[in-house]
């Protein structure tokens, strides 16, 4: 995969056009966060790809989740002359002067998937409905427990994101906003009284922080209790996690694994589903996303109106920036082969 993407980027950057038009319309410059995650390598080929569809080049550049790399690359590639700057930012708090000076040149700005916060220089904001993955993701901690039908106590512990991504709140507090009122009525209890994103975030999504927080967490609350769900926001954090449970036990003899949540569908992490271990993950087509923002390039060049369906919700702190919404989907035992295998994301072989 890795091999792959590389060829494009080569491909994209410094060969000729695959494509005649290609030279017309310009240059399109896309700044990803890491390839340390399969989805950020599925968001940069498939970006590629459109816009080499439509006749751009393509200038894709990874930053090793290094801010002061992030910075220098989209500094390199505003002297290259893009047209636009597509940026799923490590740090969205970290862009402004960097931003100002793509604006000095006329450089058009998309925040992809992650918000960028605190300038004015950013033109449209293109992701998922942020607050729905963390509803699901509670909602599915609520079924599987049959909290609704009034079923409980039932011991929970809370896993944040990277408090440096805006994402990770709207993941909280979707989640909270349907497991909060279970945990405010004694319905689900969390031991460790470790609540808020000050206390449960999880810096850069670095499963093994997560694995050894949930190690701590175990050894000091759950000597004599059982955990029975673990709200986990990213696919990352859950396999951290679901290996500090294995360790202790869980998933073998009497021992059930609790309900473990996740999102991106990682492959390692639709295995560990069928493996019975991870019990739902949240379902973002990243070929979707690069297609609608490829479709708001397009737009944006053509002098035409950008398609954008939310222009309310995301405030980076300087203006509410105009956001297009995808839809995500839940993920699990279930449904996995009709989502994920039958609509070609992953092929059977992948999964087995």
């Amino acid at each position: 995969m890795k091999k792959h993407v590389i060829a494009l980027v080569v491909g994209a950057a410094f060969a000729a056009p695959l494509f005649a038009s290609a030279a017309d319309k310009g240059l399109v410059a896309i700044s990803m966060p890491t390839k340390s995650s399969a989805r950020w390598i599925a968001d940069g080929s498939n970006m590629v790809k459109y816009l080499q569809e439509k006749g751009y080049k393509a200038d894709l550049q990874y930053a090793d989740d290094d801010i002061p790399n992030q910075l220098a690359q989209i500094e390199n590639m505003v002297t290259k002359g893009p047209k636009v700057l597509v940026i799923a930012a490590i740090d969205g708090t970290t862009l402004s002067d960097v931003l100002g000076k793509a604006a000095a040149k006329g450089v058009k700005v998309i925040a992809y998937d992650r918000l960028i916060k605190g300038s004015k220089n950013v033109d449209y904001y293109a992701t998922f409905d942020n607050f729905q993955v963390g509803v699901m993701q509670g909602g599915y901690i609520e079924k599987a427990l049959h909290l609704k039908e009034g079923k409980g106590p039932f011991n929970v512990e809370l896993f944040g994101g990277s408090p440096d991504d805006n994402n990770a709140f709207f993941f909280y507090n979707g989640a909270m906003s349907v497991l909060k009122p279970y945990i405010d009525k004694g319905k689900l209890v969390v031991r460790s009284k470790q609540l808020g994103m000050d206390k449960v975030s999880t810096l850069r999504w670095d499963g093994a922080v997560a694995q050894a927080r949930m190690d701590n967490l175990l050894s000091a609350n759950y000597t004599s209790a059982k955990v029975d769900a673990v709200l986990s926001p990213y696919d990352g954090l859950s396999r951290g996690i679901i290996s500090s449970l294995k360790g202790v036990g869980y998933g073998s003899g009497n021992l059930r694994m609790p309900v473990v949540t996740g999102q991106d569908a990682e492959l390692p992490s639709v295995k560990s589903i069928l493996a019975k271990e991870q019990a739902q993950t949240v379902f973002k087509d990243t070929r979707e996303l690069a297609k609608v923002t490829v479709g708001m390039i397009d737009a944006m060049m053509a002098g035409k109106a950008v398609p954008v369906n939310d222009t309310k919700t995301y405030n980076n702190g300087v203006k509410v920036v105009p956001s297009y919404l995808l839809k995500p989907v839940n993920v699990d035992l279930s449904n996995w082969k009709k989502v994920l295998v039958d609509s070609g994301y992953y092929s059977e072989s992948q999964v087995h």
